[in-house]
């Protein structure tokens, strides 16, 4: 059962909204990262105000102060969690690509770095700085290979793969990650915008996927924003900026392109959050030496205008639809026709059964039905939403809205996906124009619908997944909380 918007605001994100208002640690040769900005006295001083507290499920993180200052406290006080996330993702990278560890952190150095802005290079050798003060043996090259999780497994290595004919290679594709919706005008009670997300990972990857992320940058805007202990960017991508905007997106299916000469993915998504300051500003930035990497369909709002935009980022296609009054849904499937046809590997448009595709369907059945009376309540509502279109039954699967694949026997071919695999909605986002207003979000970790996944028993069931109980771990489903900028406990 879905838990009641009112009954998860505690005392103190009412009262938050009230008052809202050294050397490198790199390894081997090539582009050495910059050497530390901050004296250890100001780092002491910008250690007292950071912090980090517990709540619903999740783990709230302050940051402030210049790049490297936010870099070394995230990566001090998630230390423990960054390197519980490292050993994630190199298993499954390394799993799915069979290249090693070390490939990542080589492609980190040599190609992801020289095209990483000064600003972020400092805060990512920042996290470094801040995990080794802790005890933990990680050096910028793994925290790089970390915040390219995604791009360069899903993306990069099956261009490398056709680029070198290399034999043998698994077939790669991205995965899909993600529903969501945004809407305004007169969908929404009182026009304003109302936005939800729910986020779709492995569950070894969701379960972890829980922090809340509060950053008061030294230049730019301020974020409030979920995201994963050690990268710089929401990655999932919820989040609100102190500019008005409020942005979300899910993953473009089966889509292919790289271009290994320009940005990072999460640099350019980072950036347009911290200095986009509307929807025009924001595209830009995203589209501004786009690299292809991690392929997204990005919903927009612009609390300031009541303005919503739909963003479809290839690599060489970048179409953008807006509404002052309307909606627009997503969930993995592309919309542009050119997109589809030079930028995806075949992916079927009127392929009613396959998820992207059903769940489509059902949000357009779901954005008819409900004009007029979208609010936050009715969007967790959707998020948790187990209506499967193409069977027309009410179950929890591949094609519900709150996905659960690991109960799937055909699992979900365009994402690589096997049967049963233990991945589909890991957590769930809301917000609409008068709480972006005041800085604020309402997650929910876990299933979205309120369902555990237990580890234990799953592996028992399915021993084809073994390789994962060294990070599969029990994802716990939460209460709907809120969280606002500048929060204590």
């Amino acid at each position: 059962m879905v838990s009641s918007r009112s009954r998860a605001l505690p005392v103190c994100f009412i009262a938050a909204l009230l008052f809202v208002a050294s050397r490198p640690v790199c390894a081997g040769d090539g582009p050495a990262p910059q050497a530390a900005s901050q004296t250890r006295s100001k780092t002491d001083n910008v250690a007292s105000r950071s912090y980090r507290f517990e709540r619903g499920g999740w783990t709230y993180v302050h940051l402030e102060g210049t790049p490297s200052e936010i870099g070394y406290e995230h990566g001090r006080l998630l230390s423990a969690e960054i390197a519980d996330m490292v050993k994630v993702i190199k298993l499954e990278d390394t799993h799915e690509t069979r290249r090693d560890w070390e490939f990542f952190r080589q492609a980190s150095r040599k190609m992801l770095w020289p095209h990483i802005d000064a600003e972020y290079q400092q805060e990512l050798e920042g996290i470094a700085r801040g995990v080794q003060s802790k005890g933990v043996k990680l050096d910028v090259w793994d925290i790089v290979a970390l915040n390219g999780g995604i791009e360069l497994p899903q993306y990069y290595v099956p261009w490398l793969n056709k680029r070198e004919r290399a034999a043998h290679a698994p077939a790669i594709k991205p995965e899909g990650h993600c529903s969501a919706f945004i809407a305004t005008g007169s969908y929404t009670v009182g026009g304003k915008i109302v936005i939800a997300h729910n986020n779709w990972s492995s569950y070894a990857d969701g379960a972890r996927w829980t922090v809340i992320f509060d950053i008061e940058p030294a230049h730019g805007h301020r974020i409030l924003m979920d995201g994963e202990p050690g990268v710089i960017t929401s990655q999932d991508d919820f989040g609100v900026n102190d500019a008005g905007l409020m942005i979300t997106e899910t993953t473009i299916t089966q889509f292919v392109g790289w271009d290994p000469e320009e940005k990072p993915e999460f640099v350019r998504s980072r950036k347009a959050l911290q200095y986009g300051g509307s929807i025009d500003e924001y595209a830009q930035i995203m589209k501004d030496g786009n690299n292809g990497g991690y392929a997204n369909d990005w919903l927009i709002g612009d609390r300031k205008t009541g303005e919503i935009a739909y963003l479809e980022l290839g690599l060489k296609n970048t179409p953008m639809w807006r509404s002052k009054d309307g909606y627009f849904v997503s969930s993995n499937f592309a919309r542009d026709k050119e997109l589809i046809e030079t930028e995806t590997d075949g992916y079927d448009l009127n392929n009613l059964a396959n998820s992207p595709n059903a769940r489509r369907v059902t949000w357009e059945k779901k954005m008819a039905g409900a004009r007029g009376r979208i609010d936050m309540e009715m969007a967790e509502q959707f998020m948790a939403d187990h209506d499967d279109s193409f069977t027309g039954k009410n179950e929890a699967d591949e094609r519900s809205l709150c996905g659960h694949v690991d109960k799937v026997k055909g699992g979900v071919p365009e994402f690589d996906w096997a049967p049963y695999y233990p991945g589909g909605s890991v957590t769930g986002k809301v917000t609409d124009s008068d709480l972006a207003g005041k800085m604020g979000l309402i997650a929910h970790a876990g299933h979205p619908c309120g369902e555990d996944f237990l580890a234990a028993p799953f592996l028992a069931a399915h021993p084809e997944y073994e390789y994962l109980k060294p990070i599969l771990k029990d994802m716990k489903s939460g209460p709907w909380t809120a969280f606002a900028a500048e929060e204590t406990r």
